[in-house]
């Protein structure tokens, strides 16, 4: 691969230096999701409802500056009850907001890790049960069978549809329309 425009992570440290080291022009953006578990990690159970409202309008935001107005507000809110989720935003704050400079379209695509993650988890899935490979070309068979399963809905992984993503793509034609190979 070339070019990546925009890498999705959950945080793990050193991404960022592999990252840059790999496609120096790539953002890096800090998976939402994985931002929201986190915090959810250092609050109440009962404080969750509320919690999950005030963050929704950080990254819901229409811009950076606007986020950073919502995150004010938590913080004002938040902030005495869990310092530790108040340090945490403040932390991931650099890897968070680059996708808000993209249109909703692209942060619709961009947002979460989540389907890689499902993906990931059936690939290992397929190959513990399995246990071990003859040759290279037997575990990239096991894989490719993996994609090609038929699931409850009667489709593949291979022809899932990503929501949103023919709006994402041209917005990403005209965002990168530099970098962007249309062959």
């Amino acid at each position: 691969m070339a070019d990546v425009f925009i890498v999705c992570t959950d945080g793990l440290k050193g991404m960022s230096e592999a990252i840059e080291a790999a496609w120096p022009a790539a953002v890096h953006q800090t998976c939402v999701i994985h931002l929201v578990r986190g915090t959810l990690r250092y609050t109440s159970r009962k404080d969750w409802q509320h919690l999950t409202v005030d963050l929704r309008a950080i990254y819901t935001a229409a811009t950076a500056a606007a986020a950073e107005a919502q995150l004010e507000e938590f913080t004002d809110k938040w902030g005495d009850k869990y310092p530790a989720v108040i340090r945490l935003w403040r932390e991931a704050w650099p890897r968070f907001i680059p996708f808000l400079d993209y249109d909703q379209e692209i942060r619709k695509v961009i947002y979460s890790t989540n389907m890689v993650e499902s993906l990931n988890s059936r690939f290992r899935q397929a190959t513990r049960r399995r246990g071990h490979f003859p040759t290279e070309q037997a575990a990239l068979k096991v894989l490719y069978l993996v994609l090609r399963e038929k699931s409850r809905n009667g489709s593949n992984l291979l022809s899932v549809r990503i929501y949103g993503w023919k709006k994402a793509l041209n917005a990403f034609a005209l965002t990168y329309s530099d970098r962007i190979n249309n062959n």
